[in-house]
């Protein structure tokens, strides 16, 4: 991620359809996706109550749930902002 985009980081859990792994991060306002610390990658969970753990343990109680899927790209939808509801934990 860029460092002049940090002010405006937003903790995520990915869930992509026909996975069985969850994505957790941070996301810029590109929406690139990162770890939770600088320079470090998103970490990967296999169910989204350890990925809900994992923000906890970092004192993150809230984030973007978001859910992809290829069958929406396919089909040449868009999936921006679409999937995303905020969650609570």
């Amino acid at each position: 991620m860029h460092s002049n985009s940090t002010s405006c980081l937003l903790p995520v859990i990915i869930g992509v359809s026909d996975s069985s792994h969850y994505l957790v991060g941070m996301i810029d306002s590109r929406d690139n996706l990162g770890g939770l610390e600088q320079n470090t990658k998103a970490a990967m969970f296999k169910s989204l109550v350890d990925a809900k753990a994992y923000l906890r343990r970092h004192n993150i109680f809230s984030a973007l749930l978001e859910f992809q899927s290829a069958y929406d790209e396919m089909c040449g939808q868009s999936t921006f902002g679409c999937y995303r509801e905020k969650v609570s934990f």
